[in-house]
């Protein structure tokens, strides 16, 4: 039996370290950073596949709710790593089925754009959920636009760092909303702002 086809969710998140770039770390939310993360991936599991660049703060995560949901959900997520940081893959990562190692280009931010690209181009996504993070929540975003121009488009203001950033100098005009920067009930900000939105989507 062919897999069901699901509708492809990408998500984009980190929690931002303190040493790397105050302006990210300072507005930072840790505590929204993880109910936002958890709120999103109670919703999406069951019905769509959430697919994203693993972060080690965010993959136990996401298996800490699949695990909490008790569900056969292996199918509905996919993680895009790059061989680059293969000696700082977190355990997690071997307690998913689905993933996907890019190649290693000696250089980081070459191998960050190759991992990035080939996940953009493998999948056609629905929405893009950005919460929290540093600079590559930002280029994330910028790129993610490039080849999915008609997704749905959150990136999550309250959480603060990039996300913030991205919110109110990247998201375009007719995308905004005052809950995005306001709404920490992250459970019906999902439901309202993304669910009902790609509901069309299947």
């Amino acid at each position: 039996m062919a897999p069901k086809k699901l509708a492809n969710i990408f998500l984009s998140a980190s929690i931002p370290f303190k040493e790397r770039d105050p302006k990210y770390f300072e507005s930072a939310d840790v505590i929204a950073i993880r109910d936002a993360v958890i709120s999103l991936a109670t919703l999406v599991l069951p019905k769509y596949r959430l697919i994203w660049g693993g972060h080690p703060s965010i993959t136990p995560i996401i298996y800490y709710v699949m695990i909490r949901l008790g569900l056969s959900v292996q199918d509905h997520v996919t993680l895009y790593q790059s061989r680059f940081f293969e000696k700082y893959f977190p355990e997690d990562n071997d307690k998913f089925h689905n993933v996907i190692l890019t190649d290693d280009t000696f250089e980081k931010n070459s191998s960050l754009l190759h991992m990035r690209r080939r996940m953009f181009s493998e999948n056609q996504f629905v929405a893009g959920i950005f919460i929290g993070g540093m600079e590559g929540i930002e280029e994330e975003f910028k790129l993610f636009r490039e080849y999915h121009p008609n997704a749905v488009l959150l990136p999550i203001a309250s959480t603060g760092a990039a996300a913030k950033i991205v919110c109110h100098n990247f998201l375009p005009k007719e995308m905004k909303d005052n809950r995005l920067d306001n709404d920490y009930a992250y459970m019906s900000l999902f439901q309202d702002l993304l669910l009902d939105k790609i509901q069309k989507y299947g």
